[in-house]
């Protein structure tokens, strides 16, 4: 049997990835679209909206990308070897996590709002953001975490177009009601959270019909008795990926506070330059759930050759991509800075972050398609390495650089640039024999 040349595996990536590409897209539209929305209500709203904001993106962070890996890996390895009684009895216990992860979103949300957005933006922020919160994820919690671990079930069956059209429509229904409810007919921010969860009730009924009509090229078995293998085969790589998406969320959150010495505009500076991360992830995104398919699937067969050169043709699509935007951007930090910064100040400090952190995010996208092969492999050890130095070398390299040297801000985005750069580095040393070989604990 003739094996698959460089060309072929590089297209059969980007089958797969363009429709994922295309969600991300959307749901990063959506968000900006959302953020113009909360501007339009006043400095109050919009600073409520802002403290709601990061458990928005964790809570698609983890259904999507962190969780709905685990799910994808599972279900690609079990068709991988043929064995579609489990894949078929995996659906019913990948939905059984995406209630629990959903109930505790909404304990924390809808049960604690007030208290969590108080601790992180103050009273007044608390005020606004905590019956938003109450509405975005009471109504959409649920729905979200349903139809993310749905359309990771196609992904698993490499079904990526068909999970990534009805989302990408959900997405897009998403900012319009969300736009109609809070701003003509006066609803305000809860408003775009009726929205939310109106678009992922949708997502979640027209993504069930497909998974249960075979979408996903078998049909799930709910009759099954839970099994503990099951559970262990989806969480051994989708618990570690949730943990690595609130480790990244904790590294943006603490260079934050080092960053509060120097004063508002550099705080909101590196929000700014912390953007160009959350619209590469689409880049990347898109190219790591093909690979957690495709590698899923060849390991799942036994070819752990097949699924290293994946992963390395997949990383350097994803590195080539990043490289360039990243670079572009640090060439030229002035036009992206002022898109989001009007402050003389803000943008001027922007222009160095960008500067500084733009080159590095050859290495972001590198680590995120390694990321995401390594889920297909079930192989998280290095990943979790990875993600740990980000954190350490921004935060600690930062305060070192920093105020230790007394390099200021430039120490801070250049420690910042260190992290991303060695998170790429060490999740793409993992794939090689040593470590992505047979196991007998890996089914």
């Amino acid at each position: 049997m003739s094996r698959p040349s460089t060309a072929e595996i590089a297209r059969g990536v980007l089958k797969l990835a363009a429709p994922t590409t295309m969600l991300s897209l959307m749901q990063a539209f959506a968000l900006l679209v959302e953020t113009f929305i909360a501007a339009r209500l006043g400095r109050g709203p919009l600073a409520g909206y802002a403290t709601v904001l990061p458990f928005a993106l964790l809570l698609g962070q983890m259904s999507a990308g962190a969780m709905g890996g685990g799910v994808v890996s599972a279900i690609a390895r079990a068709l991988g070897a043929r064995r579609e009684d489990e894949a078929s009895a995996m659906v019913k216990h990948a939905l059984t996590i995406a209630l629990c992860f959903a109930g505790g979103f909404i304990l924390a949300m809808v049960v604690l709002p007030h208290l969590i957005l108080g601790a992180i933006g103050g009273a007044a922020a608390a005020e606004y953001g905590a019956p938003f919160a109450m509405v975005y994820f009471g109504l959409g919690a649920v729905p979200a975490w349903l139809a993310n671990t749905l359309a990771s079930v196609l992904r698993g069956g490499g079904r990526h177009g068909i999970a990534a059209r009805v989302n990408t429509l959900a997405w897009m229904l998403s900012p319009l009601l969300g736009w109609v409810l809070a701003l003509p007919l006066g609803l305000g921010l809860p408003g775009l959270g009726i929205g939310f969860g109106v678009a992922m009730w949708a997502a979640a009924i027209a993504q069930s019909v497909m998974v249960w009509r075979g979408g996903a090229g078998f049909r799930p078995n709910l009759s099954v008795p839970f099994q503990g293998a099951l559970f262990r085969r989806i969480l051994s790589v989708g618990a570690v990926a949730c943990a690595l998406a609130a480790v990244s969320n904790l590294t943006t959150i603490l260079v934050t506070a080092q960053l509060k010495g120097y004063g508002p505009a550099a705080v909101a500076a590196y929000g700014v330059s912390a953007r160009l991360e959350f619209l590469m992830i689409p880049l990347a995104f898109g190219v790591g759930s093909a690979l957690t398919a495709l590698v899923g699937r060849a390991v799942g067969g036994g070819d752990w050759e097949l699924a290293r050169r994946t992963a390395w043709v997949g990383g350097g699509m994803a590195f080539a991509v990043c490289a360039l935007v990243g670079g572009a951007v640090a060439i030229f930090p002035g036009g992206f800075a002022g898109v989001f910064a009007s402050d003389p100040e803000v943008k001027a400090i922007a222009e160095l972050a960008l500067s500084c952190i733009g080159p590095a995010f050859a290495g972001f996208g590198l680590g995120m398609a390694m990321y995401f092969a390594a889920m297909g492999a079930g192989r998280m050890r290095w990943p979790v390495a990875a993600g740990l130095s980000r954190l350490g070398l921004a935060v600690l390299g930062g305060a070192f650089l920093g105020q230790g040297l007394g390099m200021g801000l430039v120490g801070h985005f250049l420690a910042v640039a260190a992290g991303i750069t060695a998170y790429g580095l060490i999740a793409a040393a993992a794939v090689q024999p040593r470590e992505w070989a047979p196991r007998l604990s890996v089914s």
